[in-house]
C-alpha cells in the first residue's frame, strides 16, 4: 500500500469534493477516475467515487465495488466504513455488513457511536429487537452529540414498540 507524501492527490480530492458540491457530477467522476488511473492504490479516491455512485447516481453495486477497493488499499480510512455500511444495508447484505461493522470498531478514529447505530439498524432489520436495543444503547454510550443521542433513544423506543407488538400479536 503506497503512502502519498505529496499533497497532490489530497488536493485533487478536495477539487473533486468541490465539483460534487457544485453538482458537477460527471466532472467529479472524471477527476476521480483520473486520480485512480495515476495512483491505482490510492484508496480515498475509490471511497469518493463510491460515494458519488451511491448518493448521486444510486448505483449501489458500483458503489460497493469502489468501497471494497478503498478498504483493500486504505483500511485505516474511517469514512469508508459508514459509507459501505449504508450500501450493504441497502442491498440487504447483512452478513457482509456485520463483518464490516466488527472490523470498523478496530479502526482508530472511527465514530463508534455511528458504528453501534449501524449495528442497531442491522439487528432491527433482522428482527432481533433486543440486540438492536443493546446496540442503540451502546451508540448512546459513545455519543457526544445531543441530537444523535435523541435519535438513538427514539430508535430504542421504536424497537421496544415493535418487540412488544410482535410478541403480543
Amino acid at each position: 500500500m503506497a503512502k502519498y507524501d505529496n499533497m497532490e492527490f489530497e488536493d485533487l480530492l478536495f477539487e473533486a469534493d468541490d465539483l460534487i458540491r457544485d453538482n458537477k457530477i460527471a466532472q467529479a467522476v472524471s477527476l476521480l477516475e483520473s486520480i485512480i488511473s495515476q495512483a491505482p492504490d490510492y484508496g480515498k479516491a475509490y471511497n469518493h467515487l463510491g460515494w458519488v455512485y451511491e448518493t448521486k447516481l444510486r448505483d449501489y453495486e458500483r458503489a460497493e465495488t469502489n468501497y471494497r477497493q478503498c478498504l483493500a488499499y486504505t483500511p485505516e480510512y474511517p469514512p469508508v466504513y459508514l459509507n459501505m455500511a449504508i450500501v450493504l444495508s441497502t442491498l440487504g447484505k447483512y452478513k457482509d455488513l456485520e463483518h464490516l461493522l466488527k472490523q470498523a470498531l478496530t479502526v482508530p478514529g472511527i465514530d463508534k457511536a455511528a458504528i453501534h447505530n449501524e449495528f442497531g439498524i442491522l439487528h432491527e432489520l433482522c428482527l432481533d429487537y433486543n440486540a438492536a436495543i443493546d446496540s442503540f444503547k451502546k451508540a448512546i454510550q459513545y455519543s457526544l452529540n445531543d441530537n444523535n443521542v435523541q435519535t438513538y433513544m427514539k430508535s430504542i423506543e421504536r424497537c421496544r414498540s415493535k418487540r412488544d407488538y410482535f410478541t403480543h400479536n
